[in-house]
C-alpha cells in the first residue's frame, strides 16, 4: 500500500515522504482499516515537527482522523493507532474505539467531525456549560477548530462573534452563521467585541490560538465570563495573570479531549450521539473546503501548518484496487 512516512521531524512538505509499504497487521484489540477520507488537523503538523506532546516513534504516517470501511464493510469514524496513521491507504485503530459514521456526512464530512466538534462540544457544553442567549467569541473562526465551535454555538442557541484573519475568511465566518465577524487584520478586536455586546463582552471565549488571541479574550471576557483554552496555534503560550482573572471574575478553563478517552469513555460515545443528532437535522455541517488525493498530502499538511486553509482539508485516498466513495 501507500502511505505518507516521518523519518525525521521538520516542516510537513520536508519530511514527509510517500512510500509504498506492507499493510500494517493488526495487534490484539486492533482492526485494519480501509481509508476512505483522512482530515487533517494541526496535530499532525506539530508531530512532522516533533512538537506535539504525543511523540510516535520514526518512521511514522501522520494523520490522526478518519472515516474508514472495516472489512465487513461498515463505515466508521476512527483515531488512527500510531504509527499507523490515516494518510494511507489503510490504517490501524482500536476496535472498541470505532464510531459509526453518520449517514448524513460522505465521507470527508465524517472524517472532520470527530476531534475538531468533539473538542467544541465538550469545550462549550462541558467545561463552559453554555446557554441559549449567551454570547460566545471565538477565534480562528474560519478554521477547522473554529468552524465546529460556531456551528455548535449557534445549535446551542448563543449569539456568535467570529474573529478571522482576511477578508477571504470573514465570508467564511458569515456562512458559517456567525452573527458578527471581526477581521483582526483591520479592526480592533477588543473594541469591535465591546461594541457589539454594548460593552459588556462575550459570556464564553473559545481559543484555539493562545499568543495575542488570549491577551485579547481576557480584555473581552464578560462578568463570570468562561474562557476555553482549546489549543496555541500561534505558538505561543500564554502566561495568564491570575490576579486579572481575580479582580475581572472570570474563569480559565482548559480542555484536553483525548483525556476523555481514557477518564470517561461514555461521555465521548454520548457526545457522538449528540453530534449524529445534529449533523442529521442539518444543524451541523463541517466545513470541508478542500478534498485532494493522498499523492497531495504533504503539501496539504504544511498548507494548514502556515494558517493558508479555511475549515478542513480532507485527504482521499484513491486506492488503486479499488474506487472510493
Amino acid at each position: 500500500m501507500q502511505a505518507w512516512q516521518v523519518r525525521e521531524n521538520g516542516e510537513p512538505s520536508e519530511v514527509m515522504r510517500l512510500a509504498e509499504v506492507e499493510r500494517p497487521t493488526p495487534a490484539d484489540g486492533q482492526v485494519l482499516l480501509r481509508v476512505r477520507a483522512a482530515n487533517i488537523n494541526f496535530p499532525d503538523v506539530l508531530m512532522c515537527r516533533g512538537q506535539y506532546q504525543v511523540r510516535p516513534p520514526l518512521p511514522f504516517t501522520p494523520g490522526v482522523e478518519i472515516c474508514g470501511e472495516t472489512e465487513d464493510g461498515r463505515r466508521v469514524i476512527a483515531n488512527p493507532a500510531l504509527p499507523h496513521g490515516g494518510f494511507a491507504e489503510y490504517a490501524l485503530a482500536d476496535a472498541a474505539a470505532l464510531l459509526p459514521a453518520p449517514d448524513a456526512l460522505d465521507d470527508a464530512e465524517a472524517a472532520a467531525l470527530h476531534i475538531g466538534y468533539q473538542t467544541g462540544w465538550f469545550g462549550l457544553h462541558r467545561r463552559a456549560r453554555l446557554e441559549a442567549g449567551e454570547t460566545l467569541l471565538v477565534h480562528a473562526a474560519a478554521g477547522g477548530v473554529g468552524s465546529a465551535a460556531v456551528q455548535l454555538g449557534k445549535a446551542a442557541g448563543a449569539t456568535v462573534i467570529g474573529v478571522v484573519g482576511g477578508a477571504d475568511k470573514v465570508a467564511v465566518a458569515r456562512d458559517l452563521g456567525c452573527d458578527v465577524v471581526i477581521d483582526r487584520r483591520a479592526e480592533d478586536v477588543v473594541a469591535a467585541v465591546k461594541e457589539a455586546t454594548g460593552g459588556r463582552g462575550a459570556d464564553v471565549v473559545y481559543d484555539p490560538v493562545g499568543g495575542d488571541a488570549y491577551t485579547q479574550s481576557a480584555k473581552t471576557v464578560a462578568f463570570e465570563g468562561r474562557i476555553v483554552v482549546v489549543g496555541f496555534a500561534s505558538g505561543t503560550i500564554p502566561s495568564p495573570a491570575l490576579n486579572h482573572a481575580l479582580v475581572k471574575n472570570y474563569a480559565i478553563l482548559g480542555l484536553h479531549w483525548g483525556l476523555y478517552n481514557t477518564k470517561n469513555p461514555k461521555l465521548v460515545q454520548h457526545c457522538h450521539e449528540q453530534l449524529t443528532e445534529l449533523a442529521t437535522r442539518g444543524a451541523i455541517r463541517p466545513l470541508v473546503s478542500e478534498r485532494v488525493p493522498l499523492e497531495q498530502a504533504a503539501d496539504a499538511v504544511q498548507r494548514v501548518g502556515d494558517g493558508r486553509t479555511t475549515g478542513r482539508v480532507a485527504v482521499v485516498p484513491s486506492h488503486r484496487n479499488g474506487a472510493t466513495a
